[in-house]
């Protein structure tokens, strides 16, 4: 029988103190169910995921790395990638969600890159125990609650460092093949418009002519790398953005979240969000501020 699936996340209750050269945004831990999938999609900070229990996949730009417990992957800004957990062994996992002007070398400083962007370390309590110490800290809310989760993100950082350190590089053979191929680089470049240029009204014709490709083979071309249309991509990023903004601006209304990210329409951004997420908006907030999952 597989294991009961649960998720909880915490945001940082003070991001308006968090220094800009290093800001963890939220913390959180979930145990998916079988084949539970995220992706393709792309985010505009850093996430680091550490396996708990349990087996699933990663994929980032045509690379594939089959990873278990004990495992962690490091997701870059604006790259795109998918996930998901295993349908015999579905991994229970922890994240850390941050972005500054430092956070790169932070992570290149830990040994990891973007063409090497997992590590192995032992599945015990040490690494895991940082990811709780900054859920922790979100929690309680205590002044100095930035300077607390910066620590211990640096000091996951040393772990993997020491990790990389000991010889556990990322084993080359679990990834899949590292050439891009044939539109990798429109990919790219129809990713990086959409994930700048999400909250303005684009259209394909204005993607297709901004980036100088041809409209139909822009369309084409990315749909065969991604498995989804530029269409449907621009508004799961869209609705992702939106999801962020109900959890973590509270004073924002539902019209005012809904043009934030690209929604001329409430009605049309509330429908769209009830047909991805299941609930609308406001009720996706409401469980939020009553603490459950979000």
């Amino acid at each position: 029988m597989p294991p009961k699936s649960t998720y909880a996340v915490v945001s940082n209750p003070d991001p308006d103190e968090a220094l800009p050269s290093l800001q963890v945004l939220f913390s959180g831990r979930s145990q998916t169910k079988p084949g539970h999938r995220l992706g393709p999609k792309v985010f505009d900070h850093f996430l680091i995921h550490y396996i708990e229990s349990g087996r699933g996949t990663y994929a980032v730009e045509g690379r594939e790395y089959a990873l278990e417990a004990g495992d962690s992957f490091v997701i870059y800004p604006e790259a795109l990638v998918s996930y998901a957990a295993d349908e015999a062994d579905p991994w229970q996992y922890r994240w850390i969600a941050f972005k500054g002007s430092d956070a790169a070398a932070l992570v290149e400083a830990a040994g990891i890159a973007p063409d090497a962007p997992t590590v192995r370390t032992a599945a015990d309590a040490r690494v895991g125990r940082w990811f709780e110490r900054v859920m922790r800290a979100f929690r309680e809310g205590l002044q100095g609650v930035n300077l607390r989760a910066n620590g211990c993100l640096q000091l996951l950082l040393a772990e993997y460092a020491d990790a990389r350190g000991a010889g556990e590089a990322p084993d080359a053979a679990r990834a899949g093949a590292a050439d891009g191929g044939p539109g990798a680089a429109l990919v790219r470049q129809a990713i990086h418009y959409m994930t700048t240029q999400y909250a303005e009204p684009i259209t394909i014709e204005l993607m297709a002519e901004s980036l100088g490709y041809n409209r139909a083979y822009l369309s084409r071309t990315f749909k065969e790398r991604t498995g989804v249309s530029p269409i449907v991509f621009l508004s799961r990023l869209r609705l992702d953005r939106a999801r962020r903004l109900l959890r973590e601006r509270l004073e924002l209304t539902v019209e005012q979240v809904a043009s934030s990210v690209g929604f001329a329409d409430a009605l049309y951004f509330s429908k769209q969000f009830r047909r991805a997420y299941g609930e609308t908006p406001t009720a996706y907030r409401a469980r939020f501020r009553d603490g459950l999952k979000p």
